[in-house]
C-alpha cells in the first residue's frame, strides 16, 4: 500500500538535529479498512477502495452496511480509491496503518483547503492595488484596474483574475517529508503545512 486517509489535527514544531525549529503539522493517519479490491478484468481498472472513520449505525444505509460487512467492519465515514496502486497480495478486511510510512519518507498530501467567501482581487490573486493614494485616486487602493475589454471583443474572458470565491477547492501539497511517527497513535509529523482546516480529511500518498 502506498497511500492512507487521514485526519488534521493541526500545526506544531519540533527542532530538528542541528536546533533548528521546523514548523510541521500533526495528521492521524489511519486506520484504514480495505473494503475492495477493483481490478482490470471485473472493474476497468485497477484500485484499492480504503474506509476511514467510525460512522454510526443509524447514520448508515443498507447499501452501506452490506457493502461494509463484506469487509467485517464496521460503517464508515469516509470512502476513497487510491487507483493504480499495486493490488497484489491485498486482501479485503486488511487494516492499514501509519507502520505503511517510514521516518524520512517523502510524501504528497492532498485536501480541501479553507473556505475565504467572496473576495477581491488582493487577497485572492495577489493584486497590489492601485499604490498611490494621491494625484486625484479616491477608494481604488484595492481596486483591480482595467480588465482590457472595449468595443473588441466586447466581452470578459473565462479566467480571467477577478474576484469571485476563494479556497474551498481541491490541493495537493508534493514532497512533504515525514519527521517522527507515532505508532502507538496512528500519528505522523508532517514537515511543513498541508491544506484545510483541522479535523479536515487528507489523502496521504507515498
Amino acid at each position: 500500500m502506498n497511500g492512507l486517509i487521514g485526519k488534521k489535527l493541526g500545526m506544531t514544531s519540533v527542532y530538528d538535529e542541528n536546533g533548528k525549529r521546523v514548523a510541521c503539522t500533526v495528521v492521524q493517519a489511519g486506520p484504514c479498512v480495505v473494503t475492495q479490491v477493483k481490478t482490470e478484468a471485473n472493474d476497468g481498472y485497477t484500485a484499492i477502495q480504503m474506509a476511514y472513520g467510525d460512522k454510526k449505525e443509524k447514520h448508515t444505509n443498507s447499501a452501506e452496511a452490506g457493502h461494509f460487512a463484506k469487509a467485517k467492519t464496521t460503517g464508515k465515514s469516509e470512502v476513497m480509491e487510491f487507483r493504480d496502486f499495486s493490488t497484489e497480495g491485498v486482501e479485503i478486511g486488511a487494516v492499514v496503518d501509519v507502520n505503511i510510512f517510514e521516518v524520512g519518507d517523502y510524501v504528497d498530501v492532498v485536501g480541501t483547503s479553507k473556505g475565504k467567501g467572496f473576495q477581491g482581487v488582493v487577497k485572492r490573486h495577489g493584486f497590489s492595488g492601485v499604490g498611490e493614494s494621491t494625484h486625484g485616486q479616491h477608494n481604488r487602493l484595492r481596486a483591480p484596474g482595467s480588465i482590457g475589454a472595449c468595443s473588441f471583443p466586447g466581452r470578459v474572458f473565462k479566467g480571467m483574475r477577478m474576484a469571485g470565491r476563494t479556497g474551498g477547492e481541491r490541493v495537493k501539497t508534493t514532497n512533504l517529508s515525514i519527521l517522527k511517527i507515532d505508532s502507538d497513535r496512528n500519528l505522523l509529523v508532517i514537515k511543513g503545512s498541508i491544506p484545510g482546516h483541522n479535523g479536515s480529511t487528507v489523502i496521504i500518498e507515498k
